[in-house]
This record gives structure tokens, C-alpha cells and sequence, in this order.
């Protein structure tokens, strides 16, 4: 009996924290227009395409569609870059594991991703034989 007393008492305790806990964690959802235009430097291309993101702050999980179309060859390399501003190139921050249209996956990313993803500084880019240092790019934004 005493120990059902104790166990019930520290859930009582207990259960505050893990709600604020709940609470604080967030979903946060970002996109991004893909357009030549937003390359560096900017291409003529016709395509277009959308990157939407999900990012759950709690587990740190970043679940991500991309889509393209009218490309002016077959995709040949798709991924985040990052960090880095509109306006500015960065490196290989998350590689896609298809460069298919629809692009859809998941990540768990690090604190420093996180930071950078959330602040603005990675973008989608999709690459092509004739725009090999990227077709289409987008910011993504909140």
C-alpha cells in the first residue's frame, strides 16, 4: 500500500514536467520555390519545383517532399546545401537518397543542422547534365 501511495505521489510530480515537456516540442514547417533563377548564378531554366519540410524540434527529425518538373535533362544529383544565405553557395548539408520526382525522406539531424535549417541557411537544389552546378534552388524559409 505504501508503495502504491509513493508511486501515485511522484506521477502527481511527475506528470507537470511532461507536459511542459510535450508542450515546448514543436513541429515547424518550411518550403521552398525551386527556380534557376534562385541559382548562383542564375540559369534560364524552365523547371520548376517546391521543397516543403517538416521539422519536429523535439527527436530532431526532419521529414522532406521535393518535387520537380520540366527539367532540361534527368536529375543527376539532389540534396540540402548548407549553411549559407539566398545569394550564396554552400556544400552538401543533406544528400537525398533519390533524385526521382517525388524526393521524399527523413533525416535526424544534429543540433548544428538544426540551428541552420531553422534560421534559413539550407537550400534544395537539384543538379542536371547541363546545370551541373544546379537546375533549381530554393531557400527554404518558415
Amino acid at each position: 500500500m505504501m508503495r502504491a501511495v509513493c508511486l501515485a505521489g511522484a506521477m502527481v510530480f511527475a506528470l507537470p514536467l511532461l507536459l511542459a515537456t510535450a508542450a515546448s516540442a514543436e513541429v515547424v514547417k518550411l518550403q521552398a520555390e525551386l527556380r534557376g533563377s534562385n541559382e548562383v548564378p542564375p540559369n534560364a531554366s524552365s523547371g520548376s519545383g517546391k521543397a516543403e519540410a517538416a521539422f519536429d524540434t523535439n527527436t530532431k527529425v526532419l521529414t522532406y517532399t521535393v518535387t520537380y518538373a520540366d527539367l532540361t535533362g534527368p536529375a543527376l544529383g539532389a540534396h540540402f546545401h548548407g549553411p549559407s544565405e539566398a545569394g550564396k553557395n554552400a556544400g552538401i548539408a543533406l544528400p537525398f537518397k533519390s533524385t526521382q520526382s517525388p524526393i521524399q525522406g527523413t533525416a535526424t539531424l544534429t543540433d548544428t543542422q538544426a540551428a541552420d535549417l531553422l534560421a534559413g541557411k539550407w537550400y534544395a537544389n537539384i543538379h542536371t547534365a547541363a546545370n551541373p552546378g544546379g537546375e533549381l534552388r530554393g531557400q527554404m524559409a518558415k
